[in-house]
């Protein structure tokens, strides 16, 4: 009787645990931060005059697939490793575009890379991939991020 439900039932239940992992640890870390600022690789994939982006189901909004570095992870492979798991594509091609550092939810330097991917889109745990164009993105984008907003812009054109 509950065959159809269980499906729903348990990307609900990933849903509801990442919105408490991911708050959890980002306000400690904010607190706490032992280790520093973190680094991070975020990607801007272009396709279309549209960016692929992740709504987050932590409830911070839209964000650029990627994320935070393991202990002695290369930037590249970072980047590599995070848009596989969030999106289920595979980077193809990655070239490092800026960094900047930013404290708006965590302190972090965060590398950003202009990236080429392949594959079928999935859902994650932490959200569900999409296209959007940057003027839809743009006030929803998270505040760790927005510094990325004008490279979106050039890249879209």
């Amino acid at each position: 009787m509950l065959d159809w439900r269980l499906p729903f039932l348990a990307q609900t239940l990933k849903r509801g645990a990442f919105f408490v992992v991911a708050r959890v640890c980002f306000a400690l870390y904010r607190t706490f931060p032992v280790f520093g600022p973190l680094r991070g690789s975020i990607a801007v994939i272009h396709r279309e005059h549209r960016i692929l982006v992740i709504q987050r189901n932590d409830g911070r909004g839209m964000s650029l697939p990627g994320g935070i570095a393991g202990r002695g992870e290369a930037e590249e492979v970072t980047l590599r490793r995070e848009v596989l798991e969030e999106t289920g594509l595979t980077v193809k091609r990655a070239e490092l575009q800026m960094t900047y550092y930013s404290g708006a939810e965590v302190p972090c330097n965060i590398s950003v890379f202009r990236a080429d991917a392949s594959g079928e889109l999935k859902e994650s745990w932490e959200g569900t991939p999409l296209w959007m164009t940057v003027e839809d993105l743009e006030p929803r984008l998270i505040k760790s991020q927005r510094p990325v907003l004008e490279l979106m812009k050039k890249i879209a054109a």
